[in-house]
């Protein structure tokens, strides 16, 4: 009997991995030793089920109108409130999973699908905002007969999450197979037996619910004591360098009050954000650029320039961040002009390198170049750690502060740094000495500064 089996088992294993559906009770079967590769593997049967659908968000409500209104003693009645937001839609349940079959009798633990996931419920919208009042009076007694309401619209509930779908259930929970080795009849031959098992699937778990929407704004009122209509407000410009220069420019923006006590100046009754703007007056402000840097403007004709005309009237020019600039301003008759004296791009700044190490003793220099040549404009200041190596062991700090300016010198642009003349023991500045030193370049132009680390060892050499 063991030897026909044997003969048909590629055939049985095939059959019974893929197709048989066995007795509910425990069954032995006999294999080979390739059938040993499918132990302690788990495996899943049929499909999981998928997540459910996310609910939609829920559309904002609509602001509230702005008006414009003359008022000239006669009643008025407002409503420029905002509208509710929309409830956002639940998510959907999770999708069930596929539950059709369990292979039986298989080399290895299963696990049966797991359930869908329910999808998240949808955003609740925005309540919408307020419409803003502007009036225009002569008598701001007036106002007192305008009733308005700029009521903000109350936000949509989120809405739900779905609920996650039942995983699968084991139709059989363990079994037994046998596996046996050898031939059968010989000494050889062994059969061991081991126990499977069939693990339930996980239910989905519930979607996230939607947060609900928030609350909209109360309008604002703002007044002007008159009935010329206000000028639009043109306070900033963003041009490139190049086109500065070629012309004036004109800024303008309307300078309001802010105050409190709106609803005090309107009908009673009336729903209005507390605080409220006064027009005070129409600013104005001419604006050109001067170029004085030795550079021709084309080389910057990419870095744009951003002017402001602020409520003191002053006008603020702001230059990229990787442009440094030192200028001044000027301001006579309603025109602010800023000259620029000098442009560097900041990745300019930064281009020191060692030219030397020379000498010894208090004789022993140390020479930097500035390779971008900016060294006539910018200032800089130097920090050095100086450290000595041991005849036995490790480097020690000699060292660590300020170089004095009177230690400095600079030709164009290379520094000579007068490290002998530092406080520097005597034995550390011998030829021979192997040092360590670390400069710290700290370069300034205008309100901007930028720091600089070199490092640097070697030996200290004789003098030639």
């Amino acid at each position: 009997m063991h030897k026909n089996f044997s003969s048909k088992l590629p055939l049985l294993l095939t059959f019974s991995l893929f197709t048989s559906f066995l007795p509910a009770s425990g069954s032995v079967l006999c294999s080979a030793v390739a059938l040993e590769k499918f132990d302690r593997v788990s495996r899943n049967y049929d499909r999981h089920g998928s997540r459910g659908t996310d609910g939609r968000s829920g559309r904002d409500g609509r602001d509230g109108q702005n008006q414009t209104i003359f008022v000239d003693g006669s009643s008025v009645n407002l409503d420029l409130s905002g509208q509710d937001g929309e409830d956002g839609e639940d998510g959907s349940r999770g999708y069930r999973p596929t539950c059709n079959r369990q292979l039986g009798n298989v080399h290895y633990d299963i696990h049966a699908p797991n359930g869908g996931t329910g999808g998240n419920g949808g955003r609740g919208g925005d309540g919408g905002n307020g419409g803003f009042l502007t009036v225009h009076y002569t008598d701001l007694a007036d106002l007192r007969n305008i009733f308005v309401r700029t009521t903000p619209g109350e936000g949509g509930r989120g809405g739900r999450g779905g609920s996650g779908a039942l995983g699968c259930r084991c139709h059989r929970r363990s079994w037994e197979v046998e596996t046996c080795t050898g031939t059968p009849g010989q000494p050889n031959y062994k059969c061991t037996k081991r126990r499977y098992r069939c693990y339930d699937g996980s239910s989905g778990s519930s979607g996230i619910n939607g947060r609900n929407g928030n609350r909209g704004s109360l309008g604002i009122l703002s007044i002007i004591n008159g009935k010329e209509p206000l000028a639009a407000d043109n306070p900033t410009l963003k041009l490139p360098i190049s086109e500065l220069t070629s012309q004036q420019f004109n800024l303008a923006k309307n300078k309001w009050n802010i105050r409190q006590g709106a609803t005090s100046l309107l009908a009673p009754g009336s729903v209005i954000a507390d605080e409220y703007r006064e027009f005070e007056q129409r600013l104005e402000e001419n604006f050109q650029l001067v170029w004085q840097e030795k550079q021709p403007i084309t080389s910057f004709e990419n870095q744009t320039v951003t002017v402001n005309l602020t409520d003191s009237k002053q006008v603020e020019t702001t230059f990229p961040e990787d442009l440094w600039v030192e200028g001044n301003t000027k301001t006579e008759a309603n025109l602010t002009t800023f000259t620029v004296n000098h442009a560097i791009p900041q990745k300019d700044v930064t281009r020191l390198a060692v030219a030397e190490f020379a000498d010894a003793g208090e004789n022993l220099k140390f020479n930097i170049v500035d390779l971008a040549a900016k060294s006539e404009v910018i200032q800089t200041q130097f920090r050095v750690k100086f450290r000595a190596r041991e005849r036995f062991g490790g480097y020690k700090t000699e060292y660590d502060g300020d170089i004095p300016n009177e230690l400095v010198t600079r030709d164009h642009n290379r520094f000579i740094l007068a490290l002998g003349k530092l406080k520097i023991p005597d034995y550390a500045l011998r030829p021979g000495v192997n040092v360590d030193i670390e400069v710290l370049a700290t370069r300034s132009l205008g309100e901007r500064s930028a720091q600089q680390t070199i490092n640097w060892q070697s030996a200290i050499r004789s003098p030639r």
